[in-house]
């Protein structure tokens, strides 16, 4: 079991001490310095170059205020944020949220971990993200229209192809990216790849609604392989319905598995003779519907619904939390062990507890954090990215083929740094420290910025 190095033990005391209303940025960063300590034990440059001190300020905070008016001529205002959290490898990259859960605790706690995710993937980008407090829920287009159009108004200045190239995140879909593009086309005089998440007429790579999903999938593979296993005959609990969901869901179906719970925040789904065929068409239909019910699927198939419960009491060999933070806390954990569960494998940022995780771990059980395993949604805005400069598209199997060797890289790095700090097996270990050694390496590289 590892120890918190006092190195990183005193930072993050500082930081509780500083900010200690931040509590999803706090456990990001606990979660990243107890994995980093064996790195940081090694190797005192870190220290006498304050790396970590450095690493959990965001370059840049910007917070502006956004006014729009409603379909019935009222003034509404909402809060704006972006967060550009770290620039050493690339520029920033990260999503933009529009939910009223957004805060600046949750903006930092996401760029600071997108920021080693983006390393992993080994192209040349930073962390950033950003979003705002709005609800496109129950709004019509001509509001969603007003208010991205508003918000880019402000934000335009700060970003560009080399600065700053936001993409979408919940509640931002192509809808919404098409809106702020366009603004930001306007504003700026300019048709560059700014935004990644494009229309595939004007901009957008192939799969990029499937690539998260596509990419946790891949990894677990990589995992079972391991053990001279594969997905093919294992049986899955999926947490979501949204696209990180149904790309997990396509992909394990057409690998041999089989994928027997959905859920939303009304509760979830089991469907034991497993979601394909016609079953993921009709999930589609429901991702796209603007509603977060999964009870009509429960209704449309004849299937047990389980009313404000989660799906991770149901016996199965793969778990894919693909929801929101923190839904896997440690009675699930404890549950999914009893069942039988063999691996954790997480397609939403920090979906699962630090307590959770701990139990997970000492049962056994091989569990893969999303900064490694959710990183193909953002591999393939990178490759959107570079298709932009090239001024081409690229095929669907390109793209899926540079996704698959890109998670597969993801995987070897985060074996291999366990391995070289003795913590074999631990994908946890692995992924932060095969993240933070390509960004602090260049943070040393590049001096005191």
């Amino acid at each position: 079991m590892i120890t918190m190095h006092a190195y990183p033990a005193r930072v993050l005391e500082d930081l509780k001490r500083r900010i200690p209303w931040e509590a999803e940025f706090l456990q990001a960063v606990e979660e990243v310095f107890l994995s980093l300590s064996p790195a940081l034990a090694a190797d005192p440059i870190y220290e006498s170059e304050r790396i970590l001190e450095r690493i959990v300020e965001p370059e840049r905070v910007l917070g502006f205020r956004v006014v729009w008016l409603d379909d019935r001529g009222r003034m509404n205002v909402n809060r704006g944020y972006r967060v550009q959290f770290n620039s050493a490898l690339g520029p920033y990259k990260g999503g933009l949220r529009f939910h009223p859960s957004v805060s600046l605790s949750g903006l930092k706690f996401l760029g600071f971990e997108q920021t080693f995710k983006n390393a992993l993937t080994g192209i040349s980008m930073g962390g950033g993200k950003g979003g705002s407090d709005f609800q496109p829920k129950g709004r019509s287009d001509a509001e969603i229209m007003r208010f991205c159009q508003s918000f880019m108004t402000e934000l335009y200045r700060h970003i560009g192809p080399d600065t700053d190239v936001p993409a979408g995140d919940i509640g931002v879909g192509g809808r919404e990216i098409g809106y702020l593009f366009g603004q930001y086309k306007r504003l700026s005089n300019t048709f560059s790849g700014t935004l990644t998440g494009k229309g595939l007429n004007w901009g957008g790579s192939r799969l990029r609604p499937e690539a998260t999903g596509y990419g946790v999938t891949y990894f677990a593979e990589e995992m079972l392989k391991l053990e001279g296993q594969g997905i093919a005959g294992k049986t899955v609990t999926v947490s979501g319905f949204g696209n990180v969901a149904w790309g997990v869901v396509k992909k394990v179906t057409e690998l041999g598995g089989k994928v027997v719970t959905l859920s939303g925040p009304d509760g979830f789904i089991y469907d034991p003779e497993g979601v394909s065929g016609e079953k993921i068409e009709y999930m589609l239909r429901m991702r796209l519907s603007g509603r977060d019910e999964v009870r009509p699927y429960a209704e449309e198939f004849g299937v047990e619904f389980f009313r404000r419960e989660r799906p991770w009491k149901i016996a199965c060999d793969v778990a894919f939390p693909c929801a929101i933070q923190n839904e896997l806390e440690l009675a699930d954990a404890q549950m999914l062990i009893n069942n039988g569960c063999r691996y954790v494998v997480e397609g939403a940022n920090m979906p699962t507890t630090n307590e959770a995780v701990a139990a997970l771990q000492a049962a056994g059980v091989h569990f893969a954090p999303g900064k490694a395993a959710n990183a193909g949604g953002v591999a393939v805005s990178g490759l959107e990215m570079a298709q932009n400069r090239e001024g081409r598209a690229w095929s669907a199997d390109k793209v899926d083929e540079s996704l698959h060797t890109i998670m597969r890289q993801i995987h070897t790095i985060c074996v291999e740094a366990a391995a070289r700090y003795g913590q074999e097996g631990d994908y946890v270990v692995g992924a932060n420290i095969g993240g933070f050694m390509r960004v602090a390496e260049a943070m040393i590289d590049q001096g005191a910025v």
